[in-house]
């Protein structure tokens, strides 16, 4: 047994392997048969030689390169195994951080979607009052010329988020300093706010929430949000309560999902309190 020689063809059988594969192991100096045939060029191996297609495996399924397997499979020192080893175990925590930062993004950006979706499908217009949770977001002051597209599609801000080596997830939160000069087209001024995935310097966080808002949504184009400011402000009057002059509009969905403006959802948020 100790001397018999397998087929390219019994290996890929036994072993659950191609052949083109074990072609590609000998191109590449990892795995090369013990005898090729002169005539016919078959490929032989011997059993020592077919115990390593597990090893290979093994190594490919914890991430080795076929290059970087060489070393292991001429059986260097413990030392360069170790080093290897560190080194594959920093790359892979590496690729688990941009795996896990996708996923985060990915899902913020699908409960958006599902959000915006329940919104429409059942016409959800009415003004509300809740709770926002405190929670710390990135932002940047800039002008306001009622370009909601280049306001949401922010290159500025993007570039901003590129320069403290950060990475935005979640909807555009967009503060206005007064709803009614917004109302009015007098606003020239806005805060644009978002989440981040790393957490920010304290110069560049902003606290968003921790209070009471009157709240509703807008289905359609944001050329049209007046009609769901006015709602707002007369379902305050009419229920007691005061309005500050700050507003925020929440994208939950816009040109960064759709092109149908009809489609777009937008959060409208006022803090609120009772009168005395």
């Amino acid at each position: 047994m100790e001397n018999e020689l397998y087929s390219i063809g019994k290996v890929g059988e036994i072993c659950k392997i191609t052949k083109k594969a074990l072609r590609y192991y000998d191109e590449m100096g990892i795995l090369s048969p013990d005898k090729v045939a002169d005539e016919s060029g078959y490929r032989y191996y011997s059993k020592k030689n077919l115990l390593s297609v597990p090893i290979i495996k093994y190594y490919k399924q914890s991430g080795f390169k076929l290059d970087e397997m060489r070393g292991f499979l001429e059986g260097k020192t413990y030392d360069f195994f170790d080093k290897s080893f560190r080194k594959k175990i920093d790359e892979l925590k590496e690729l688990e951080r941009e795996i896990n930062l996708k996923i985060r993004s990915v899902k913020d950006w699908h409960d958006l979607i599902v959000e915006a979706q329940m919104v429409i499908e059942n016409n959800v217009s009415n003004v509300a009052i809740k709770y926002i949770d405190s929670r710390t977001l990135t932002f940047l002051e800039q002008d306001f010329k009622y370009d909601y597209m280049d306001s949401i599609i922010n290159i500025e801000f993007n570039n901003y988020i590129d320069s403290i080596n950060n990475a935005i997830t979640g909807p555009v939160i967009i503060c206005f300093p007064s709803f009614e000069d917004k109302i009015n087209r007098k606003c020239s001024k806005m805060k644009i706010m978002q989440e981040t995935i790393l957490k920010c310097k304290e110069e560049e966080s902003i606290e968003f929430g921790g209070c009471i808002v009157a709240a509703c949504y807008h289905i359609g184009s944001h050329e049209t949000i007046n009609e769901t400011y006015k709602k707002i402000q007369t379902w305050t009057e009419e229920y007691g309560y005061i309005c500050s002059e700050e507003s925020y509009e929440r994208y939950v969905t816009d040109y960064w999902t759709t092109k149908n403006v009809d489609k777009f959802v937008t959060e409208v948020l006022i803090k609120v309190r009772r009168e005395n």
